[in-house]
């Protein structure tokens, strides 16, 4: 395992992570991740030793420690800006009595392994395209 390209392939994330409190809509979001996913699959097919879609899923889990800490110790920044992703956390609070922090706290590591996944494919079939250096 390369720890180190995991590390700093997981800074994605933590820019994301403050980028998505303050200035990334949710409908751009999905844009932004696509391209990091493809710089992620390109940096792990040609730098890891192998287990392609191992690093690309602890990338992804990486980025979601950053990403729902920063939404949870940013949450009031972050709720202002998403009118939408408040809503949703309203709706839940009602029905299954769940904090913003507690809700927050379950959504992350789901998002971050349904993301692992996706990163995880992405790498497996970039290491079929791009040979390693």
């Amino acid at each position: 395992m390369n720890w180190k390209l995991i590390f700093g392939l997981s800074l994605f994330g933590m820019a994301m992570a403050f980028a998505t409190v303050y200035f990334i809509p949710s409908n751009i979001e999905p844009v932004c991740w696509l391209v990091i996913f493809l710089l992620c699959a390109y940096f792990i097919a040609k730098n890891a030793p192998g287990r392609y879609f191992l690093h690309g899923f602890l990338v992804s889990l990486v980025n979601c420690i950053w990403i729902t800490g920063a939404h949870i110790l940013m949450s009031a920044t972050y709720l202002a800006n998403h009118t939408q992703e408040a809503d949703q956390y309203a709706k839940i609070n009602s029905q299954a009595h769940l904090t913003v922090t507690q809700a927050m706290l379950i959504m992350g590591p789901a998002i971050g392994i349904i993301s692992g996944l996706v990163l995880g494919l992405f790498s497996f079939l970039a290491s079929k395209v791009f040979k390693r250096s």
